[in-house]
């Protein structure tokens, strides 16, 4: 049970997190934050983000 949970929490981070990153680096530009610090921290906090997002839906579809 544990490694179905593990295996599709990563094939949703996969997807969760380039979509958080994507929409993260979007919400810096549109700040006016267009500099490479400021567009890599998004992109970061967006990779970060998904980490728990992924382990969390994939309790959620799994249970």
């Amino acid at each position: 049970m544990e490694a179905r949970m593990l295996r599709l929490a990563m094939t949703l981070f996969s997807m969760i997190a380039t979509t958080l990153m994507g929409t993260f680096v979007v919400v810096a530009l549109v700040t006016g934050y267009d500099t490479l610090v400021p567009l890599v921290t998004a992109a970061a906090l967006g990779l970060v983000v998904s980490v728990p997002a992924s382990w969390l839906i994939a309790r959620g579809l799994s249970s």
